[in-house]
């Protein structure tokens, strides 16, 4: 189990992700790096694509639901109290002018007949703030388009995050070959120019073929004709 000033393992994290998939949601502390928060406890209840963003692992902190990154957060102990999620609010620093000092007179009996006593009240500076961290708002997760050509067809399929939005549905050449016009990368229109050449033969032989079929049947077609 992590220390709290470690953040999450590798390990703890694939755990965290299993627990996750069986309906749990596992409790983390936040560590030093989360800022005013650090000690607190919350709940994961989702982890986003780690290659989207290094703050994936989503926590909900109150009635919040934010995400931080894996060093932001500790496996917590077990015990840890349930309301310790909750975000206790930082008392305002008073925002004071500059303190003179206070005078207090101390007068003696009028018959000794002595100067007023003067004390001066020492003033204390007001306590520094504690820095928050600033937590950043949580995107959408990354649109991916992907273009493919096998056994002869080309598709196209597209995946928001870990969510298929469209599975590989086939598309024809001609369009696969207008989406691959707009990549300028060297190598790409040489491969693909590769595949229809191979293409465009292998359709010339089915064509010769079918020709000579379709001479043959003819030529016996003639021949019951001329035969009626």
């Amino acid at each position: 189990m992590g220390a709290a000033g470690q953040g999450l393992s590798t390990e703890e994290v694939q755990s965290i992700r299993e627990a996750l998939a069986a309906g749990r949601k596992p409790k983390v502390v936040f560590t030093a790096s989360a800022g005013q928060i650090a000690g607190q406890v919350g709940q994961v209840v989702e982890l986003t694509d780690p290659a989207v963003s290094e703050e994936f692992v989503v926590v909900r902190f109150g009635r919040d639901e934010l995400p931080f990154s894996p060093a932001d957060v500790a496996v917590a102990p077990r015990g840890a109290g349930r309301r310790a999620a909750e975000p206790q609010p930082e008392p305002e620093a008073a925002v004071q002018a500059p303190v003179e000092p206070e005078f207090v007179l101390d007068r003696v009996p009028q018959q000794r007949r002595e100067e007023p006593k003067v004390e001066a009240v020492e003033a204390k500076p007001a306590p520094a703030r504690k820095a928050v961290k600033a937590v950043k708002p949580k995107g959408p997760a990354g649109l991916t388009v992907t273009l493919a050509y096998a056994d002869g067809e080309w598709t196209v399929a597209a995946q928001q995050g870990s969510k298929a939005l469209a599975k590989p549905y086939v598309v024809k050449p001609a369009e696969a070959l207008r989406m691959v016009a707009l990549v300028d990368v060297p190598g790409v229109h040489e491969a693909v120019e590769q595949i229809m050449a191979v293409e465009r033969a292998e359709a010339e032989q089915q064509a010769e073929k079918l020709r000579a079929e379709l001479a043959e049947i003819e030529a016996r077609l003639a021949e019951l004709r001329e035969a009626h």
